[in-house]
């Protein structure tokens, strides 16, 4: 449900397109629609964002964000400064304090409200991020059914491997907490995550939903510890467009820390981009998941799922998820950016030895919507064979 909350943001440039120059609203370096002074000249930078729920699994919906910029006034001479002597200047620069707090709501009856903050100590050698949020997610969930060694046909007996469908309703208040700790002058950093989640889980379906009751009963209780690493070596924070970034999570759930449920999820994630030319750029992104449990029935939004654009969310889950993504962009100006993107992943279920392929693709343009800070705003439209589907992404979409 988190990747849910975090995805379909878009940028507010049609609301203030029309904004007279003495609001600050255009930039000193180019002239154009930029949103950059407007924020760094507030004592509390504040950025609204209207939010675009296009997930297939959520249906089409929408809300509001704001994006907090906390900058000290030493921040925010060194900004400005590299804002005037670079076009993409302050794109590598990045406060030592961020915010966001928003709600939205979806056709489908899924509605969420979540906010956070990332702060920074001693030149980003300590990190710390925490958030919060509550809401309830109305999702399908996809299970194959088979017979182990009859799952294809044997003779006059037609086989049994059947895919199972079933809405489900999660009501959730969770929370999340990483400290993050540089290792001397290098772009790694080492930390620790913890996740407390309360939920409960419903299906239109009787049966599904006496079996929800008698393994989970009224309120589940999640909890879970784990170590994380980061080494990010990107030229940007918020649209890379050079260096790779490496992250690998361990998380343990377990009743000695309050958790109902008994499992584990590694996760390993990577991104890294190419420059071709001053226009031309490949970027290219991959993820790998392992989930373990010794649990009978463990929460049906438990297990990772493949996150793609243009693919619904946990339409294909398993206990190993792999996906694999590139994309390539064009510089139309330093502030218009269209790309092309293909990706696939795979699922697979050891229980039942089922497994789901499948690819996507798409196109998408960037606006960089805050010059000084290199942030960008876009939209994606992707397809599969399944779904198709609008995503409004900040950065590159990966």
């Amino acid at each position: 449900m988190k990747k849910l909350l975090l995805k379909s943001v878009v940028g507010l440039s049609p609301l203030l397109s029309f904004a007279p120059a003495y609001a600050s609203f255009y930039d000193e370096v180019d002239g154009k629609f930029d949103l950059g002074h407007h924020i760094a000249e507030n004592a509390t930078g504040f950025l609204p964002i209207p939010i675009l729920i296009t997930e297939p699994a959520l249906g089409y919906g929408g809300g509001i964000a704001g994006l907090i910029l906390h900058e000290t006034p030493e921040e925010k001479r060194q900004r400005k400064k590299a804002a005037l002597e670079a076009v993409d200047g302050g794109a590598q620069l990045m406060p030592s304090a961020i915010s966001i707090v928003g709600a939205a709501g979806s056709a489908n009856g899924s509605w969420f409200a979540f906010g956070g903050h990332q702060h920074s100590w001693l030149d980003d050698k300590i990190r710390y991020i925490g958030g919060g949020g509550a809401g309830v997610a109305n999702l399908d969930i996809y299970q194959d059914i088979s017979i182990p060694g009859f799952e294809t046909p044997i003779g006059d007996f037609p086989g049994f491997n059947k895919e199972l469908s079933f809405a489900t309703k999660t009501s959730a208040a969770a929370m999340l907490q990483k400290v993050q700790f540089r290792v001397g002058e290098t772009a790694l950093m080492l930390g620790v995550k913890q996740v407390l989640a309360i939920s409960k889980v419903e299906s239109d379906n009787k049966v599904v939903d006496k079996v929800f009751e008698f393994a989970l009963g009224d309120k589940s209780i999640t909890s879970g510890l784990g170590l994380y690493l980061d080494y990010d070596k990107r030229n940007s924070f918020f649209y890379p467009t050079q260096g790779y970034r490496l992250q690998a999570e361990t998380m343990v759930y377990d009743e000695k820390i309050g958790s109902d449920s008994n499992y584990s999820n590694a996760s390993y994630k990577g991104e890294g981009y190419v420059p071709l030319s001053r226009k031309w750029n490949l970027g290219f992104a991959g993820s790998y998941q392992k989930f373990s449990t010794d649990d009978v029935f463990v929460s049906p939004t438990t297990k990772p799922y493949i996150d793609l654009r243009g693919i619904a969310a946990y339409r294909y889950q398993g206990d190993e998820v792999a996906t694999l993504q590139s994309q390539l962009s064009y510089n139309i100006d330093n502030r218009w950016i269209f790309s092309a993107f293909y990706g696939a992943g795979e699922a697979q279920n050891h229980a039942d030895n089922g497994e789901g392929y499948i690819d996507a693709y798409g196109v998408g343009f960037r606006y960089q919507i805050a010059r000084r800070y290199g942030l960008h705003l876009g939209l994606d439209l992707a397809k599969s064979n399944d779904d198709g589907a609008i995503y409004v992404n900040i950065g590159t979409g990966f």
